[in-house]
């Protein structure tokens, strides 16, 4: 794939954009409180069925008087969103976009990606990916920021944002035993497809995709599934950044 025309580089004041760290927790807490008013009614309703899971939490939960139960619940829903709030604000993705880099801010660590060293930049489901010239994936994040808004911010400073993935077609589902790629890489396949199984083991899965990447092997995901394609260099096919 031949190497995209750059466009003109603007000056100007580098951009920040964030999600909100108070919108995040507000809306884990009111959800929280929501599932909290509705654990007694569920509770309830499963003392109703001839058999039930979980009876015996059910028929203490209940034996609670109310509106000490319902009150009790509620609290116990907003802590639980409080906590998962806090955890996902610190989770959350940043950007700063500059007319020389790019700086992707995630808990305590940044990644930075100095201009001539990104190609292109899109949407990929919930992700933003940025790629470099030879096709090498760069960065791939969860993104919850507005993607108009992220959209634009790049194209204002001379980035080459695209509706999808230019090496989209190149993609090929990944089955155990796959032929074309490169030494150790099936295993890693393996290892991750095994990773991406147990939410605990992200991680693990997102050390593994790195692994890949040093092999040249670009892998997406959707849903249950893995896809990839090799990143191809002159005089280096197959290689890894």
């Amino acid at each position: 794939m031949g190497k995209r025309p750059v466009p003109p580089r603007p000056t100007g004041r580098a951009t920040e954009l964030a999600e909100s760290a108070w919108a995040i927790v507000l809306f884990c807490v009111a959800c929280g409180a929501v599932a909290g008013a509705l654990l007694p009614l569920l509770a309830r309703w499963l003392l109703t069925l001839p058999w039930a899971p979980f009876e015996g939490p059910a028929e203490l939960l209940t034996s609670v008087p109310e509106p000490a139960l319902t009150l009790g619940t509620v609290a116990v829903g907003v802590l639980g969103g409080l906590l998962l709030g806090f955890t996902a604000a610190h989770d959350s993705l940043s950007v700063g976009i500059s007319g020389t880099q790019v700086t992707l801010t995630i808990r305590d660590s940044s990644q930075e990606f100095p201009r001539d060293e990104i190609s292109v930049l899109f949407r990929d489901g919930k992700q933003l990916v940025l790629l470099g010239p030879d096709g090498m994936e760069l960065a791939r994040e969860q993104c919850g920021l507005p993607w108009q808004r992220l959209a634009d911010a790049f194209a204002d400073h001379g980035y080459a944002w695209v509706e999808e993935d230019p090496y989209r077609a190149e993609f090929r589902r990944w089955v155990p035993g796959t032929p074309g790629l490169p030494e150790g890489a099936d295993a890693l396949l393996r290892a991750r497809a095994q990773a991406r199984k147990h939410q605990d083991d992200a991680k693990d899965a997102r050390e593994l995709r790195a692994e890949l990447l040093r092999l040249g092997v670009v892998v997406r995901d959707e849903e249950k599934r893995q896809y990839w394609r090799l990143v191809r260099r002159a005089g280096a096919e197959g290689e890894g950044a």
